[in-house]
């Protein structure tokens, strides 16, 4: 029967560097305490958390796992030796066997670990002179360079790790800093890639770094045991190890953007901290086995952290290292689609059992949206792939987009019998200005 976790979850990242220490906050609920990392501001909300009991058949988790294996021409071995990869070397797996110490595969894997720093602007209440106000807020996680290709260096990390980044700073092994974007997101998997320009890195810093060597999860087994990097409590990469406790594992986590059901985590008891989000767990091997991403944070709950195996993780992370990253384009070219719409918020979604999204209240006559097919009542769920939650998610996409360019819409609407059912319609997006004209 497939396990699942009953304690409430934590995702474990630092957020609000403000002050210094750590502070602990007891949520409403099931006496789970979130961990923030240097201090919060108290403008800011900390996630949410809740318990959660989900189990299944054995049967339908194998059926799951062969679907999943059907669906991938490749072998995760293949997959981890294609990731893009160029002059910089990759951790050498000839300095590491298995009879070697922690101390060794620390020193072979910590130069492909950087730290990463997400600036972003929060947006409060102003209780004294009325209105919003905005600031900064920092937080820490961890990212592990898996790739490479001819203009960047290709990082895999947590998505709430960059999640809503105005800026992100990625540290290299020797403290040096650069600039690093957002090249592609699945918040579904809780997974990311951060491209940092080769032009921005110095020789020195180039000479120094590795690219971290992946193998397939599907061949750990429980009791095996395994080391974690990860940047805890924005100090700086730290080690800890500990034993694969369980394979298989679901984790349910509540926050303020609604509900992720994460599933066939690998458990560890090895210590996983705020800031390690985004790290590696590693085979004695010195291979990375999985992508460290939450833990349980409860009274009387020690040694329960969760990583995404590869087995899992390396598909999606070949596909979003594979993506383009897009300019913002000029007004001359700003796209039109067509559509009026409302937010489908996780509490709607909950209420209503409708997918997050954005329903489509207006489809505008002859607009793009309704050559496409797009009719009013539907939910828009993705746009060229990525999740649309709001019409600000929405508006953002277009920033990216031209006039003329063919996107695939991801959108879902009930059929005869009530059932939802998804749908990807291609849209030709129009000319904005030709649409300001016309009216």
């Amino acid at each position: 029967m497939k396990k699942s976790v009953m304690a409430a979850m934590m995702a474990a990242i630092t957020v609000g560097a403000i002050g210094g220490g750590v502070a602990t906050f007891n949520a409403s609920q099931a006496d789970t305490q979130l961990q923030i990392a240097d201090g919060a501001d108290a403008g800011e909300t900390a996630p949410d958390t809740e318990n959660t009991q989900k189990s299944s058949e054995e049967d339908s988790q194998e059926a799951e796992r062969a679907v999943a294996s059907a669906d991938t021409e490749e072998s995760i071995t293949e997959v981890a030796a294609s990731l893009p990869s160029g002059d910089i070397a990759r951790t050498d797996l000839a300095d590491v066997s298995k009879g070697d110490t922690i101390a060794d595969i620390a020193e072979n894997v910590m130069p492909a670990m950087v730290s990463i720093t997400n600036t972003s602007v929060q947006e409060v209440q102003d209780w004294f002179r009325g209105g919003r106000m905005q600031y900064e807020s920092r937080s820490a996680g961890t990212g592990v360079i898996m790739g490479e290709n001819d203009s960047e260096l290709l990082i895999v990390s947590n998505n709430h790790v960059v999640d809503g980044a105005a800026k992100l700073a990625v540290t290299f092994i020797n403290e040096t800093s650069v600039e690093g974007i957002v090249k592609g997101t699945d918040d579904d998997n809780d997974l990311a890639i951060v491209a940092v320009n080769l032009d921005d890195i110095d020789d020195d810093t180039l000479s120094q770094i590795r690219i971290a060597s992946a193998t397939d999860s599907d061949e750990v087994r429980v009791g095996e045991q395994v080391v974690a990097i990860g940047n805890a409590l924005g100090y700086g990469q730290s080690v800890t190890t500990g034993i694969v406790s369980a394979l298989g594992r679901e984790v349910v986590v509540r926050n303020t953007y609604g509900i992720s059901d994460y599933q066939e985590l690998i458990q560890t008891d090895a210590a996983i901290n705020a800031g390690n989000s985004g790290g590696a767990l590693l085979n004695m091997n010195g291979e990375v086995i999985g992508i460290n991403s939450v833990k349980a944070s409860a009274n009387g709950v020690e040694g329960m952290g969760y990583a995404i195996p590869t087995a899992k993780a390396l598909p999606i992370i070949q596909r979003l290292m594979n993506r383009e990253i897009r300019e913002k384009v000029s007004d001359e070219d700003a796209p039109y689609i067509g559509i009026t719409g409302e937010n489908v918020d996780a509490s709607v979604s909950q209420l209503y059992g409708l997918p997050v999204g954005v329903y489509l209240s207006d489809v505008s006559e002859g607009s793009p949206a309704e050559e496409a097919g797009l009719k009013s009542g539907m939910i828009m769920t993705a746009f060229d792939g990525e999740k649309i939650e709001t019409m600000a998610d929405l508006q953002e996409e277009l920033e990216y987009y031209a006039a003329g360019e063919t996107v695939d819409v991801t959108v879902q609407k009930a059929d005869e019998n009530g059932e939802i059912q998804e749908m990807v319609l291609p849209v030709t997006l129009g000319r904005r200005s030709d649409y300001i004209r016309s009216n």
